[in-house]
């Protein structure tokens, strides 16, 4: 084995190791044991990660990674066989409170902005989350735009597993997820029936999916086009908002 081989593998098994002692929480990730299950030397940890919060870095990474990865492959398979998307979306929400109270280490981890700002995996399951709402609002589902709609999933599902972290195992009420979701639909989807002013706004969204697909239009005209419908929509956002007036 070459010596970047070897290296590589070190790397790896002290990955794993430290990864095995985070599932028992952050103070079970100490040098002395994460070197002992890795059968290294103390030394070896800091001179590949240069300190324990380098470590804990890198094993986040790589946990999150694996997940991801998962994820990738499931839209993958959603977008070829036409799953619906929000029971798409549905399935992807309930997996990822399942993960993170699985690994509430690592969530708390990710939990720090910095951190997360700076993680290749935390940015991939951003674009994946922006591809399935996407993929509703290609459809005429979606009454806000993708931004908001992303960002509204984003906030409910922080809220959720920091309040089912906050109970001891037995205390946890496993419905809140579902109903915390349903009620982010209820402010994300056109209502059936919709109103005139969800239609307007689903057929506004629907639009600004797929303009970057109009291949008869240049480049530069598409990102007009988009400029355009984005205020649109914004338009149709004031209109339907109450005067404070009345």
């Amino acid at each position: 084995m070459t010596e970047g081989r070897a290296r590589s593998a070190t790397r790896d098994r002290i990955i794993e190791a430290a990864a095995a002692l985070l599932r028992d929480g952050m103070t079970a990730v100490t040098t002395r044991g994460v070197a002992e299950a890795a059968q290294v030397q103390a030394p070896v940890i800091y001179r590949l990660f240069g300190d324990k919060d380098g470590l804990l870095e890198a094993v986040t990474e790589h946990v999150l990674a694996t997940w991801v990865a998962g994820k990738t492959e499931a839209l993958r398979d959603a977008t070829s066989t036409e799953v619906d998307p929000v029971e798409d979306l549905r399935a992807s929400w309930t997996l990822q409170i399942e993960f993170s109270l699985a690994n509430p280490a690592v969530y708390r981890l990710l939990n720090d902005p910095q951190r997360a700002a700076r993680s290749p995996s935390v940015q991939a399951g951003q674009r994946i989350l922006e591809a399935r709402v996407h993929r509703i609002a290609a459809r005429g589902w979606l009454r806000t735009d993708e931004r908001r709609a992303v960002d509204l999933i984003q906030a409910a599902g922080v809220g959720t597993v920091q309040t089912l972290l906050s109970r001891r195992v037995d205390e946890r009420d496993r419905a809140l997820a579902d109903a915390m979701f349903d009620a982010v639909l209820r402010q994300i989807l056109v209502d059936a029936p919709p109103s005139s002013g969800d239609e307007a706004r689903a057929a506004v969204e629907t639009f600004r999916a797929l303009a970057p697909r109009l291949r008869g239009l240049t480049a530069k005209e598409r990102e007009l086009l988009v400029e355009w419908v984005d205020r649109a929509g914004s338009e149709l956002s004031s209109l339907s908002s109450p005067d404070p007036g009345e």
